[in-house]
């Protein structure tokens, strides 16, 4: 069978593994338009921050190891256009210019997501930068050098963690932001509230509820006008969110708005000879049970593992994906899993919250530190929809306890009284997230 894998970085990477373990006969190709593979940009800030000091160990895979496994791998080579009536595409060597068309029997669409670059006057100078990939982070590790005053726009998780991670390395740090807290998407106002403090007990200015305007080149610097405010930085750098890269299907396979693949539970799109995933694709969001645009790492592995299980026939479903992250910044570590209560207002799902503040572990041992908790559920069926946590204390793999009670439509009555253990170095005899259970209960038989 003759597959042509289009970009590899996490999805590409992973299925193309994936395939050839599986499959080592087949004639597989991969076509990247970089000239880099599996670059981990979840770690560019903290290559940034210096707390990374060698950046090759942001990569987990090459194209020596590709090879090594049967794939012909093409770098520097960008697919220009696709045929799938005629299951074909047009492919440029970007070294020589030359162009050629070659067949497939199975596309695999991994082709991730480009920064979204909104069309503001003078957005285009040596003064704005992106923060995407493998160059941008070169790019943006010299510019910092000779900058003083860095403005980073969009406080998602990439702008909150550049902010930090200059805010460490001795520069003035304006952060900007269209919605008026931090890290909206993933926390409700409790959490950024907290954030924000931490920012301005290191020197970052949050300025949001304003949008960026218009940018000016003032030759050393350049000035950031917003719906409110003006400022001035030595370097600004955007990371407003993501878009799908998926313009060569366009109208050839079935698509979200925003351009995502939509894919079955075996990651063929609307085009069965077609497969899709990561930041390409769409993913079946679990706590609403429809498809929405996730584009994570996590998401991309899994999807991409799929598509070599099941490239010759289905045979392994994919579970779906609550959304899970986290983050640490400025020593505080954050976590979070499916919906916020903001998302499900928002959406109008029927939702309720409760939020509660207790130590890890019991007060009688020689220190303990407390976690701040938000459980949102469904007060109907009592299903647990989305949960996040915060603390000095590492709280992580809390959130994935919470993520399988999603996966897994576990309801509020599970998590207070699921089996935990209880030792006093680790936690108290009921768990804090049973607690966080037992207060949903509460808050329940109280509203009756």
């Amino acid at each position: 069978m003759k597959i042509i894998v289009v970009g590899c970085t996490h999805a590409g990477t992973f299925a193309v593994k994936q395939i050839l373990k599986e499959h080592p006969d087949y004639d597989l190709t991969v076509y990247e338009k970089n000239d880099n593979i599996s670059f981990l940009s979840c770690g560019i800030a903290l290559y940034l921050g210096g707390e990374v000091k060698d950046p090759k160990g942001l990569f987990y895979s090459d194209p020596k190891e590709l090879k090594g496994l049967g794939a012909n791998v093409q770098m520097k080579h960008e697919v220009t256009d696709v045929d799938s009536d005629k299951k074909e595409i047009t492919v440029k060597d970007l070294d020589s210019g030359e162009s050629k068309t070659e067949s497939y029997d199975k596309l695999v669409m991994t082709s991730g997501s480009l920064p979204i670059v909104p069309p503001i006057e003078g957005i285009h100078n040596d003064h704005v930068r992106l923060c995407k990939n493998w160059t941008d982070a070169q790019v943006l590790f010299d510019d910092a050098k000779d900058a003083k005053h860095i403005a980073v726009i969009g406080a998602g998780y990439i702008g909150a963690e550049l902010a930090e991670a200059y805010s460490k390395t001795g520069h003035e740090v304006t952060l900007i932001d269209g919605v008026d807290r931090v890290l909206s998407k993933y926390y409700d106002p409790k959490f950024t509230d907290i954030v924000e403090k931490d920012y301005k007990d290191h020197g970052v200015k949050f300025e949001g509820g304003q949008m960026v305007q218009k940018f000016t080149d003032n030759g050393d610097t350049v000035s950031i006008k917003t719906t409110s405010d003006e400022f001035t930085a030595d370097l600004a750098i955007l990371c407003i969110g993501f878009k799908p890269n998926t313009s060569l299907l366009k109208e050839q396979v079935e698509m979200l708005p925003n351009g995502a693949i939509i894919v079955d539970d075996y990651m063929h799109s609307s085009n069965q000879d077609i497969y899709a995933a990561g930041d390409s694709a769409a993913v079946h969001y679990n706590p609403t049970h429809k498809n929405a645009y996730i584009p994570l790492a996590t998401n991309a592995v899994r999807q991409g593992i799929l598509v070599g299980k099941n490239i010759e026939k289905d045979t392994e479903k994919y579970m779906g994906t609550q959304s899970s992250s986290g983050l640490k910044l400025y020593d505080r570590n954050l976590a979070s899993t499916g919906l916020t209560m903001s998302a499900a207002k928002a959406q109008g799902i029927n939702a309720h919250q409760v939020i509660l503040e207790d130590n890890y572990r019991p007060e009688f041992m020689p220190t303990t530190t407390p976690v701040l908790m938000s459980l949102v559920y469904d007060p109907d069926t009592r299903r647990i929809l989305g949960g996040a946590l915060t603390s000095l204390y590492d709280i992580s793999q809390s959130a994935n306890v919470l993520s399988v009670a999603i996966q897994n439509e576990n309801t509020i009555d599970d998590l207070a009284m699921v089996d935990m253990l209880f030792q006093p170095n680790f936690d108290r005899p009921f768990n804090y997230l049973n607690l966080l259970g037992q207060a949903a209960q509460e808050k329940e038989a109280q509203s009756k």
